[in-house]
């Protein structure tokens, strides 16, 4: 396999999605160990939290495509040429979010059994700004009115300079003194 990735190290939001080319009876033994992950991937690190390894057909219903959709947050219109690609795939797949690099900057390196099946992104979250309802949260908050030091904050300033004045003058007689 000739696929290489380059990670970034503030890379955030991509899904990499990956078919594994074994039996099912070799799976668990392949996924339950990150180090066979990682070796598979050709990382140098992996956050596991982050990885998916399943079997397609327990997206009975759902396909796979639905699950990029509905539960990784990849916009509809962004599947909609590999749809039935995706939802025609069989076996196991590898499934890796951004997150799984702990923001490690890497090579990605893939390797049998593993086979990259496509990079996609998560939609990014429709935020709208609606107006407050109620009339009295328009507008801009009044600006504070500075106010003036107390007479007492000046006197205290002043008495501060006084002592500060008088003990270099106490130091400067001592020193002409000594």
């Amino acid at each position: 396999m000739s696929d290489r990735f380059e990670i970034s190290a503030n890379e955030a939001g991509l899904i990499r999605l990956f078919q594994i080319d074994l039996p099912a009876d070799e799976i668990e033994g392949f996924s339950g160990d990150l180090h066979n992950l990682q070796m598979a991937l050709g990382t140098k690190w992996l956050n596991a939290d982050y990885v998916e390894v399943f079997a397609v057909s327990d997206l009975k219903g759902l396909g796979l495509a639905g699950y990029m959709t509905e539960g990784l947050g990849v916009a509809t219109t962004d599947l909609a040429a590999e749809r039935s690609r995706l939802d025609a795939m069989q076996g196991h797949v590898l499934v890796v979010l951004s997150k799984a690099f702990d923001e490690v900057e890497q090579t990605l390196i893939p390797k049998a059994p593993l086979r990259w099946v496509g990079t996609y992104a998560e939609e990014a979250a429709n935020i709208t700004f609606e107006p407050l309802p109620d009339e009295s949260a328009q507008g801009v908050a009044p600006a504070k009115d500075k106010k003036a030091p107390s007479q007492a904050a000046v006197q205290g300033k002043v008495a501060t300079l006084v002592l500060i004045f008088l003990a270099l003058f106490v130091w400067v007689l001592i020193k002409i003194a000594g």
